[in-house]
């Protein structure tokens, strides 16, 4: 597939290029976001399966990386994307998720480190699933535990698997319990954050949101 790279990291950039490129991958690099953002909205051809960037880049090293990704989600919303981060920023993580999980991915940088687990971000967010974290997920629900005392320790470790994409079978597989188990416990999840049942939204994603948005960044 045509992966695009946007890192100002000169050693990680060339090291995801080689690394991609080895699983037969094309790859274009960027070193800023406004470069990258330039090519790929100088025509729709020039779209890549996949946009890989950072969140830090020049010229303030804040959230040019995020911002690009947000923008060109915006005018194509079918574009897959995995943002990686230094740091667990879940300010940055719950606007990357704000318009929809489809395609969408937030790893740390030392998740890298594993190629096997890196490739299978990759793979997953260009057919259109969700990564999230499992250190994103830990760190927030940590640090939102007060907020989230109406929950029970079952329905927090819940919680923290929707938060990282799987279904209700695979967290019922994850925990070793029944499926309707699960069922009930996520039911009581969405009831618990006031999230009724709305044929119009995305009930799961939204807790999701609500849970990374309710102690601010991390940083």
């Amino acid at each position: 597939m045509r992966i695009v790279i946007a890192e100002d990291s000169v050693l990680l950039l060339d090291g995801l290029a080689r690394l991609l490129r080895a699983e037969g991958h094309g790859v274009a690099t960027f070193r800023t976001a406004e470069e990258m953002v330039a090519a790929l909205t100088r025509s729709a051809d020039m779209l890549p399966d996949l946009l890989v960037t950072d969140v830090r880049m020049p010229p303030s090293h804040t959230d040019e990386g995020l911002r690009a990704a947000v923008h060109l989600r915006s005018l194509h919303p079918d574009l897959p994307v995995l943002v990686l981060s230094q740091y667990v920023e879940q300010r940055y993580a719950a606007e990357l998720f704000a318009a929809g999980t489809r395609g969408l991915g937030y790893v740390l940088k030392d998740r890298v480190a594993d190629v096997d687990e890196f490739l299978g971000a990759v793979e997953r967010v260009a057919s259109g699933g969700t990564v999230l974290d499992p250190e994103v997920v830990s760190q927030v629900l940590a640090r939102s535990r007060s907020d989230l005392g109406d929950l029970t320790r079952r329905e927090r470790e819940v919680l923290a698997l929707i938060a990282e994409g799987l279904s209700n079978a695979a967290i019922a597989e994850r925990l070793v319990v029944g499926l309707p188990a699960v069922e009930k416990h996520v039911t009581n999840i969405l009831t618990k954050l006031g999230l009724p049942p709305d044929a119009d939204t995305h009930r799961r994603v939204l807790a999701v949101l609500r849970w990374l948005d309710l102690n601010g960044d991390l940083r």
